[in-house]
């Protein structure tokens, strides 16, 4: 069949399609000025914001090491005019009626060219090939540069990745067949509603761009995301401790605590009913508690590592305790939330004062030699630059950490959402997981600072060199069972940098391999379970010959995660009911504390 142009029949209101242009026009003469008025504690107007002189000084040395042999440097210019002089021989096949094979076809889940008219038109077909040429030959040089240490090397592709994403035909109306489509049949309506929506999000970011990702008037903490029942037991300067009301009869003796991450609120563990993991532990029979985090503010810019381990997991546990009699817990910590927990095992460990009894890490790194892509921002340099941006305020802005996991999928969580929001002119649809992405929270100076350095840059905890509390820390001398998750997609904390710290503990590790990645491989309820598991035993060898190995389980880890928590200590006591002991409730779930907005 012969490829035709076909652009839309419909014929624009030109007076329409006149009047919504100088409207366009204007709204974002006004955008932009918002946009350059300095907010507090901001960079001057004009001054190009840090993290791009990163880009360009990273990307430089990749050019350089081209540039240095001419030979070399003339080869790669060579490849990339044949495969352009290749498109333009397809471009003219086709426009003659022919239909030769493409030179540049999309990634077959890739979203952004899925309208047809990417390739039954040839003129829009030659963009988008044209655009994934450029991008992949830019790819090859970045992988072949010869002389280039692996870690700017890695800096270089998450650098390419992002000016890939913001520079993809699909962004832009004349080059996106659909967007022209939508311009040309509202008369450019659809931008105007997309400026309107910049206007508020940019009012949103006090001058900054904070891209929705949902509609947030869907969502309310305690009305429809977080409403497990339960009730706040503990409350210090960090810390309010939820435990969760028993549905029952019998619990295990064993209370269980979760550290979840302070980078997020705790509620992705507790969504809504038919997925939230606290919910579902808690109908096994297991007695609940879990800590929610302070969204910190300047009066918590000395609140380092020790503070979290001191006033966060062993003040949890000294409360636990008071409510419950018992001295020893099992616990779960998530991402950093089980960073901190390996930590406080190993401080119990060279102590001798053991209380927790057996520690599951979800998708936690304690080993960061394989951390991934968010080892791009933890140079000595761009350390340095937090450090001093932290010591401003006493804390680093939320919207900071929000934006840098947006980045690690650009494509995904920044730029569908620019189209969809600001040229379609379409608002988000409710989505109560991105509701919680948005939720931000602020990071103490102290212990961000101290977390950066010891784990990202210098990888203390795993070489046995973190010191906290005046105790050199160990994770060989942790003996008690671990249970330790990856997902094969995670782009935090990398399966192969699970893998690899399962390989620092002293005792029984149980590594299992969840499939997706760091949120929906942990969310994933036995109910409607969308990705499967891989089991294999000890950690040993190549992280590839352990999944060649391995056992792959169809539905959820969860059941099988909890027979391995239940084997640890299986005596049940009658129900607990929170506020009951000798700790009163101080409040129903799910607290104060994670009602703090950044």
């Amino acid at each position: 069949m012969t490829s035709q142009p076909s652009l839309p029949p419909h014929v624009p209101d030109f007076e329409a399609l006149s009047r919504n242009a100088g409207l366009f026009v204007e709204a974002m003469g006004r955008n932009v000025s918002n946009m350059l008025k300095p907010a507090d504690g901001a960079a001057v107007p004009g001054t190009p914001p840090k993290e791009l002189n990163e880009m360009a000084r990273t990307l430089g040395l990749v050019a350089e090491r081209w540039l240095s042999d001419p030979q070399k440097s003339l080869e790669a210019q060579t490849r990339l005019s044949e495969s352009f002089v290749t498109l333009w021989g397809h471009t003219w096949l086709r426009l003659q009626g022919q239909e030769p094979p493409p030179v540049a076809a999309p990634e077959p889940k890739d979203p952004r060219f899925a309208n047809a008219e990417w390739s039954t038109n040839p003129y829009f077909d030659f963009i988008k090939q044209s655009y994934l040429i450029l991008m992949r030959w830019a790819e090859d040089l970045v992988e072949e540069a010869e002389g280039l240490d692996e870690r700017t090397r890695h800096k270089a592709q998450f650098y390419l990745r992002q000016i890939a994403g913001a520079l993809s035909p699909s962004n832009f109306v004349l080059t996106n067949p659909e967007l022209l489509r939508q311009t040309l049949t509202e008369n450019g309506a659809n931008l105007l509603r997309g400026l309107q929506m910049l206007q508020e999000d940019i009012e949103a970011g006090k001058g900054a761009l904070r891209v929705r990702q949902t509609d947030a008037t869907s969502f309310e903490v305690g009305r429809n995301v977080a409403v497990s029942p339960g009730e706040v037991v503990f409350r210090n300067d960090l810390i309010e401790l939820i435990q969760y009301a028993p549905t029952t009869e019998t619990v295990l003796k064993r209370p269980f605590l979760i550290v979840p991450p302070w980078i997020n609120k705790f509620y992705i563990l507790d969504l809504n009913p038919q997925k939230s993991f606290i919910k579902w532990m808690v109908d096994q029979g297991l007695t609940v508690f879990c800590i929610s985090w302070v969204n910190p503010d300047e009066r918590h810019a000395d609140k380092d590592f020790e503070s979290y381990m001191r006033e966060g997991i062993e003040a949890a546990i000294d409360a636990i305790g008071a409510a419950t009699g018992e001295r020893e817990v099992s616990a779960a910590g998530y991402c950093v939330g089980g960073t901190l927990l390996a930590v406080t095992l190993a401080y119990q460990a060279a102590t001798g004062n053991v209380r927790i009894g057996s520690a599951t890490l979800l998708t936690t790194q304690v080993d960061f030699t394989h951390a991934g892509d968010l080892k791009v921002f933890a140079d000595e340099e761009q350390i340095r630059e937090v450090e001093a941006r932290m010591a401003e305020r006493g804390y680093l802005e939320g919207a900071r950490m929000a934006n840098a996991f947006n980045m690690l999928r650009p494509n995904d969580l920044i730029w569908s959402y620019v189209v969809n929001n600001y040229v379609k002119g379409k608002p988000p649809s409710a989505f109560d997981l991105l509701y919680w992405n948005a939720d931000a929270t602020r990071m103490p100076a102290a212990n961000h600072s101290f977390y950066l350095r010891n784990c990202y840059l210098e990888n203390n905890l795993a070489q046995g060199k973190m010191v906290l509390g005046n105790v050199r820390l160990d994770l060989s001398k942790v003996k008690v069972p671990v249970f330790n998750l990856a997902t094969r997609e995670d782009h935090i904390a990398p399966a192969l940098s699970v893998f690899e710290g399962s390989r620092r503990f002293g005792g029984p590790v149980d590594y299992v391999l969840a499939g997706s990645g760091h949120i929906a491989g942990v969310v994933n309820p036995p109910a409607k379970p969308k990705y499967g598991y891989w089991t294999g035993g000890p950690v040993q060898g190549r992280l590839e010959d352990w999944i060649d190995a391995a056992t792959e389980n169809k539905g959820s880890w969860w059941p099988y995660w909890f027979s391995w928590i239940e084997a640890q200590a299986p005596e049940r006591v009658p129900a607990r009911i929170p506020g009951a002991g000798s700790l009163p409730s101080l409040g129903a779930a799910p607290g104060t504390y994670v009602r703090i907005k950044s």
